[in-house]
């Protein structure tokens, strides 16, 4: 389904403060966009990365007077959609909202790719992040993370972790807690957060690593406790909830992320161009604020940190489904 963000004035003084310093600086960089922006989802309309692409994008047409199409292409994990992205002309009018599944964890679950990440596409900018958080049912008998890892020791098999999707970062979040903890837990996947939820209240398996959106209701109403998250620093959202690392596994880190990508070959002027513009609308206080109602952070980057990252990310993720024997497709 396509949408069209049009061509808008500049919302707010805190945006024209942060944008259009850098839009500015930009500017006679290059004689584009000449034509309206395709920004591709890889994934279905109102989903997390839906919802992240299309307030970026509104604030992107705000401060610019482009005009942003947005286009859902979902299927394959994400790939279907970057496969577009890395297919199109690279002359800046297409653009893809990236994402940790697809850029990072796919090329190696996957016997075939029908890109390459780090050839095919160019990177623009990280966008955002979002932990998962490790959730059991509000009667489950461990007091804490650590007394998880003693029962799943004392009785290996015994204990399930559920996730909602084979290749999300929830996934290999248990996979590669399991690999850390030395543990041996029973993977039970679904299709989607809520039907891992509904059988984890009733009993049916032990833990989940939850999207923070996705279970935010359950949390709120105590129905499930969180017993750690998996970012580096504790969320802003959720203060008083250790990290993974903190409690005995120093370095363990599993984020979702998002990130903008665009053709291989893409001008360097172009892409610096989005760059500048994305940054100054993730300083903006309402993207902020929205992405923390999503249990996010703004994620802003150079090309080249970008590029960086995302290769440490395919090593360690790549690490992860080895080790686990994982594969898809």
């Amino acid at each position: 389904m396509d949408s069209i963000i049009g061509r808008r004035r500049l919302l707010g003084a805190g945006l024209a403060a942060t944008a259009l310093p850098r839009l500015a600086a930009a500017q006679g960089a290059v004689d584009w966009p000449t034509r309206p922006i395709r920004l591709i989802v890889p994934y279905p309309p109102a989903g997390g990365t839906d919802v992240i692409s299309r307030e970026v994008g509104h604030r992107i047409a705000s401060a610019t007077g482009w005009t942003i199409v947005i286009e859902n292409r979902p299927g394959a994990g994400g790939n279907i959609g970057l496969d577009v992205v890395a297919k199109s002309d690279p002359d800046g009018h297409t653009i893809g909202m990236g994402q940790a599944a697809n850029l990072a964890i796919n090329p190696s679950l996957y016997r075939r790719m029908p890109f390459d990440p780090l050839t095919d596409l160019a990177p623009v900018s990280t966008v955002a992040q979002q932990p998962n958080v490790l959730v059991v049912r509000k009667d489950a008998p461990w007091a804490d993370l650590n007394a998880l890892v003693e029962d799943a020791k004392r009785r290996p098999g015994a204990l399930t972790v559920g996730h909602s999707g084979a290749g999300t970062t929830g996934h290999l979040s248990g996979e590669m807690f399991a690999l850390r903890a030395s543990i041996n837990l029973v993977v039970v996947p679904y299709v989607g957060a809520a039907p891992v939820l509904t059988d984890m209240l009733g009993g049916r398996i032990d833990m989940f690593f939850a999207n923070p959106l996705a279970a935010r209701g359950t949390l709120e109403s105590g129905a499930v406790r969180p017993l750690a998250v998996t970012s580096p620093a504790r969320m802003r959202a959720m203060p008083d909830v250790p990290t993974v690392a903190e409690l005995g596994y120093p370095g363990y880190e599993a984020v979702n992320w998002t990130g903008l990508v665009v053709p291989a070959r893409t001008p360097m002027p172009v892409i610096m161009r989005i760059n500048q513009v994305v940054r100054g609308v993730l300083e903006h206080p309402a993207v902020v604020a929205r992405l923390a109602a999503e249990g996010s952070e703004p994620m802003g980057s150079s090309p080249e940190e970008f590029h960086a990252f995302l290769r440490t990310e395919h090593k360690k993720w790549g690490d992860v489904v080895r080790e686990s024997k994982i594969q898809l497709g």
